[in-house]
Order: structure tokens, then sequence, then C-alpha cells
């Protein structure tokens, strides 16, 4: 079940919320559970014994590590915790990846296991393993209560793409949380919010994105025109999902970290991954990095450190060497800066330093879009005039012209400009009063334009589920 759909917005959600506020506080979690497991069954009737069976390992270890604190079997039972929940996610993502590159390096003609992807297995795997490793560290107790820790791993809001919601964020609010009509309406209004940087502006931007895809006459500018539509296009379809989830969390009580940071004001790629995926990238920093050594250490291990993390992070993303290929390429620039580029970048007047940010990011994006990796690097060599390509054509023209509100709108929907007026218009009362009335209105247009789209089915699923 998806977010932007009739069935989860006029059905499931509404009969959630009544469930949920209408049984006492001890069986809200038991609530919050059932209707997860319904949400995922929906989508993946087989899999989410498979992710049941994460939550009960995830939950067996970590009492044995808290049992056997202090002694050898503390790292061993955090060792088995470990590599059960790799091998699963590999076993599940990679196994063909894994089989088809056999075949293209030794000749081989190993047949593919043609296994479907469990939706969120990479979310919910890597929630469980910081769940273990935190407790091994001593900063979380082991959760006695089952249902409470198969509530956190499986809760609805950001099972499918996240954010990756650690144990220790919400542990408390596991225990006892408290929804005020303030908190709900505040998170209604972010789910509102979401749904339209979704709906209304990353799906468009997708439509011009599968237009260029399906085009018999590219040029120089249809390939650059593509490239900044996908870029924007993956921000809001994955920032949308990211401000639905921390909505719904709030209506239930639930604190979710910021997942985004409007990364494209950015002016280097270091604060570009400071801004974009947070969780994610925390995540990365805290349960690898940091172990490997980080930045303490000399600088040819400092430097693998980095291309560890970052092949891994792009393998994270998906099972195919462009996705590897796309993790290098932004751990050879973070590497880069690091070394001597940031340095200059600080000296140089801000809007160079983000054209610089925004060419790299943009090439990078279209790295990840890729079919194949011949495919990357077709894409990227045709932007800049190889192929014979011209630079101009009139249907480059059509979609431009076609598309250009949309562009815009998202190019400046990237910015903090929109937050900003806000925020100063509601700095007098006046205009406060004006913003009071304004949000239900756009609230409900919000829900009349979303509802007309998904009744029309045009509308594409999250980017992010397959990941």
């Amino acid at each position: 079940m998806v977010f932007s759909s009739i069935a989860f917005l006029y059905f499931f959600l509404p009969a959630t919320l009544i469930a949920y506020f209408a049984v006492p506080k001890k069986l809200k979690n038991a609530v919050l559970l059932l209707s997860s497991l319904v949400f995922y069954f929906y989508g993946e009737q087989m899999y989410v014994f498979l992710m049941i069976g994460n939550t009960v390992a995830a939950y067996v270890f970590a009492l044995l590590i808290e049992k056997t604190r202090g002694r050898a079997l503390s790292k061993i039972f955090l060792a088995l915790s470990v590599a059960v929940s790799v091998l699963t996610l590999g076993f599940f993502k990679y196994s063909d990846f894994f089989i088809e590159s056999v075949n293209a390096l030794s000749g081989a003609k190993i047949g593919a296991l043609g296994l479907a992807l469990p939706i969120g297995i990479s979310f919910y795997t890597f929630q469980t393993m910081s769940y273990v490793i935190d407790v091994y560290r001593g900063k979380a107790a082991a959760q006695k209560n089952i249902i409470n820790l198969a509530t956190y791993v499986s809760l609805f809001p950001q099972l499918i793409a996240g954010p990756i919601v650690r144990y220790t964020e919400i542990e408390k609010e596991l225990r006892e949380r408290r929804v005020t009509l303030e908190g709900f309406s505040s998170g209604v209004f972010r789910f509102a919010v979401g749904m339209a940087k979704k709906v209304i502006v990353a799906d468009n931007l997708y439509r011009l994105t599968e237009s260029f895809r399906s085009s018999d006459a590219k040029s120089v500018a249809f390939y650059w025109i593509y490239a900044v539509a996908f870029s924007l296009y993956i921000y809001f379809d994955f920032s949308g999902y990211s401000d639905m989830a921390i909505g719904l969390g709030k209506m239930f009580g639930f604190s979710f970290p910021e997942n985004f940071d409007y990364p494209y004001i950015s002016g280097s790629v270091s604060e570009f991954w400071r801004r974009w995926h947070i969780t994610l990238g925390a995540w990365f920093r805290d349960y690898l990095y940091i172990p490997l050594g980080g930045n303490k250490v000399k600088i040819p291990r400092w430097i693998l450190n980095i291309f560890v993390v970052w092949m891994l992070t792009g393998l994270w993303h998906g099972a195919s060497w462009n996705f590897v290929l796309w993790g290098l390429y932004f751990g050879v620039l973070l590497i880069i800066e690091k070394l001597f580029l940031a340095r200059a970048l600080e000296k140089l007047p801000r809007v160079v330093s983000h054209i610089y940010l925004i060419l790299a990011v943009v090439l990078g994006f279209v790295l990840f879009n890729a079919e194949s990796l011949s495919g990357a690097v077709s894409d990227v060599c045709a932007m800049f005039g190889a192929g014979g390509l011209p630079f101009w054509t009139g249907e480059t023209g059509y979609y431009l012209s076609g598309y250009a509100v949309i562009l815009v709108f998202a190019i400046v929907g990237a910015t903090p400009a929109v937050k900003a007026l806000v925020k100063k218009i509601c700095s007098s009362p006046i205009g406060e009063k004006v913003m009071n009335v304004l949000r239900p209105v756009a609230l409900a247009a919000i829900l009349v334009v979303c509802t007309a789209y998904f009744a029309d089915n045009s509308f594409s699923p999250f980017l992010y589920f397959r990941f």
C-alpha cells in the first residue's frame, strides 16, 4: 500500500486513526503493530513473514547480548546478529547481481534466482541492525516487550522508505507519548505538503523524464533538461515521502528525525550529503565509517574508509554496477574536497561553489538513473555532445515549453524561499490570521487535486520503494 492512493487516504488511515484513539493507552502499540502488518501485507503477502523473522531475531539477539554483557559471548551474539541481517539482505537484494557479475567475468551460465525484492527491506534491516548494535554499545536497553519492538520495526509511516529511525530516538515514545491537537494538526499539514510534493510536483517531473527516455529526437539540451528534471524529481519524490512519514508520525505522537534540509542550496558535495537523506548518511557514519577509523587514521587508510562507505552506499541503493559507480563518484569528490578543494570553495563567491555543486549532483543522478553501466557512460557523454547529437531540436522546445512551469516551481520549491516567505507573513498578527485561513484552504485544495490524480491513476510509485 502506498500513501498516495485512495485506499490509504480514505480507508486505511481513517480506520487506523479511529482504532488508535478508541483503545486505551496500553493497547495503542498493539493497534499500530496490527495496522502496520496489514499495511505491509497489502503489498507483500509472503515477505511480511520475513520482516517478522527479522524482528524476532533482533529481539532474541539483543536479549542475549544484554544477558552476556562484558563477556566474549556478547560479541559473538552481536556478530551473529549482524551476519544474519547482512546475509538476509544480501540474499534477497544482491543474489542475481552477484550471479550476473560472476557470469560476465567467468563466462559461466549460472541461472538467476529471480527473487522479488521485499519492499522496504533495506530500511527495516538497517533499523534492526542499529537497535542490536546500540544494545551492545550500552546506548539502549534490550526491549523486553516484543510488541513494542515489533511496533518500532514495522511502524507503517516510515516502514517502506524511511526516514531510518533509530530505536534510541523513539524509545521513550514507544512507552509513553501524547498526541496534542496542535501536534496532530501539524502532522496533517506536513503530510499534505509531502503528498503535494509527491503527486503534483514529482509525478509531473517523472513524466518529463519518461518522455525523454522514449524520445527518438534527443539533443544535448534535452539531455540536460532530463538531468535537471530527474534530479528535482528524486528530491521531491523522496523528500515528499519523508514529509508524509514525519507527518503521520506526529499524528500518532512520534517525533521522527528530519531527512532533508534543502540540499540543493549547498556549496559543496560535503554539505550536500549533510542535507540529503540525513538518516542514511548518519547511519553509515555511526555504524560503519567511525568503526573503520573514520578520519582518525593515516590518509591512505582514511581514503580506503571513504571508498568502502561510498561503495556500500551505492550498493545500498541498488544491485547494479551503475549504483556502485555512483557511490564511488561521490566518494572521489568528497576525498578531493577534503584534501584541498574545500579550502578553494570557501574563498570563491557562493554562486560559483553552488554552480559546482549543482553540476556535480546533476551528473551524479544521471549515473544513478542509468539502466546499466554502459548506459551511464553513454548518457554522460551525450550531455557533452558525444555521438553527433544536435544541440537543439523542435521536440526539445516542445517539452521545455510544456514543462517550464513545473520546472520553475520545482526549482523554487527546492529552496527555503517559500518557507521564508510564509515565516515573514506570519511574523505580523494580521499575517498570522491570514495564514490561519489559508492553511485549511490549501489543505483542502491539495486533497482535491491529489484525489483527482489518484482517481485517474496518473501517479507513479515512490522511487525509493525499489531500495
